[in-house]
């Protein structure tokens, strides 16, 4: 009993560990702290994002050309967070069409993804008090093949010629061809995506594209829902004081010729990442 008793006493809290609670407990703090003043009505700043900006541009210039709008959520799945975030995007570019009575496009690579899509549309339709303009058949399933489904979209961007395309999710070799046909029209384009290495064809042929953690940002940023805004400003807080750190780290490293304490190895185990 005894035994056991020394066991658990030992092993209900390893100190070498608290680096990792003290992180866990700031952050949590100022998650919490921005999510509790945005809800009492507090505006939080967030930076300006050009390609969320022109979404009522690229929306109502296609209203007023009387062209569809094309949106392509990507090849992901449902569970795919580039994929949530352009679920997320959709809803809000839903509503502003349903307002001008714009037609919206949206083929779908994942039947799944078809099904959420559509009902995120027809919501979003609904909180405009336009559910009568909704349309099922314009959120439909393509193909599940990569180069089939970028065939697809790009022949309905050649036939339809939208006036503005939306490339939001998790892209692949698709997003060259999807961004060439849509380019060729002459449309407004707002592009982005988690896959670095797409991110540079899509600003050579979009007019603009979120770039990093823009594209999950946006759902803060276009609802100013205070939960998603909290938490946004709650993280970029966070972030900063790691930054912080760092720096300071840096320069007390840099001086420690100057001292007898040795700040590397303190500064090391301030920022281990312990994994066991």
């Amino acid at each position: 009993m005894a035994n056991a008793l020394t066991f658990i006493d030992a092993h209900l809290f390893d100190l070498q560990k608290a680096n990792v609670l003290a992180a866990m407990l700031i952050i949590g703090g100022l998650i919490l702290y921005y999510i509790y003043h945005a809800r009492r009505g507090k505006s939080l700043f967030i930076r300006r994002i050009p390609g969320l900006e022109s979404v009522e541009e690229a929306i109502g210039r296609a209203t007023e050309l009387g062209k569809p709008i094309l949106y392509v959520s990507g090849i992901g799945t449902q569970d795919n967070m580039a994929t949530i975030a352009a679920m997320n995007i959709l809803g809000y570019v839903a509503e502003h069409v349903a307002h001008y009575d714009t037609d919206l496009t949206v083929p779908c690579i994942d039947p799944i993804v078809m099904t959420i899509e559509q009902e995120v549309v027809r919501n979003s339709y609904a909180r405009a008090g336009r559910p009568e303009n909704y349309r099922e058949e314009h959120i439909y399933f393509a193909t599940n093949q990569q180069f089939p489904y970028a065939m697809a979209v790009s022949g309905t961007i050649i036939r339809d010629r939208p006036a503005a395309n939306f490339f939001l999710g998790s892209f692949a070799a698709e997003a060259l061809i999807l961004a060439e046909a849509g380019a060729s029209t002459d449309a407004i384009q707002i592009a982005g995506t988690d896959q670095v290495a797409q991110i540079p064809f899509f600003i050579v042929a979009c007019d603009y594209t979120l770039i990093g953690e823009e594209l999950f940002a946006a759902s803060a940023y276009l609802s100013r829902e205070p939960l998603l805004l909290g938490s946004l400003k709650g993280q970029d807080a966070s972030k900063l004081i790691i930054i912080a750190a760092l720096v300071a780290g840096i320069a007390l490293v840099s001086v420690q010729v100057f001292v007898t304490t040795d700040v590397s190895s303190w500064f090391a185990r301030l920022f281990a990442v312990v994994t066991g």
